[in-house]
């Protein structure tokens, strides 16, 4: 199974049926955990287009890890897809995030870390954002997040 392959079953496995400013906390608050537990120098944010539902910066993340998190974010509200799978699908068609795409570089960022929050019967919501790791470690950090909500919702 690619990446891709992947990342595409993780999308429509994690659908939320409601998603509000406790929802965005709760899962904020797992990552936090989770980071913390791998001290991972990360930022962590949740994201609706237009407003900010969870931020925090842990231990060792820098201020270029906000405006990752931000680039990436803006990738998954405008794809509705995974910043990992955009990445995937980009490098496979030879392409990347720029202005011939109609995307500014300094605002979208293809790499790995930025999950869509997807409501059911609703679509795309938010985007759940992790920046510090490698590409494919921010993505798992955010899946085991979403794995440890659903084993447990």
């Amino acid at each position: 199974m690619s990446v891709i392959d992947t990342i595409e079953k993780q999308e429509a496995r994690f659908v939320f049926k409601a998603f509000d400013e406790l929802t965005a906390l709760d899962l904020g608050q797992r990552l936090v955990k989770l980071a913390l537990s791998q001290a991972a120098p990360v930022v962590i944010d949740i994201r609706t287009a237009d407003r900010t539902l969870f931020h925090v910066a842990l231990p060792g993340a820098s201020p270029d890890n906000d405006h990752w998190a931000r680039r990436k974010s803006n990738v998954t509200l405008r794809f509705h897809k995974a910043s990992l799978r955009v990445g995937e699908t980009n490098r496979l068609k030879e392409r990347g995030v720029t202005p011939d795409l109609g995307l500014d570089p300094l605002d979208y960022a293809d790499h790995g870390g930025s999950f869509p929050i997807r409501v059911s019967g609703t679509g795309v919501v938010a985007a759940v954002t992790v920046s510090g790791l490698k590409s494919q470690e921010d993505h798992d950090m955010i899946v085991a997040a979403l794995e440890y909500i659903w084993g447990n919702a």
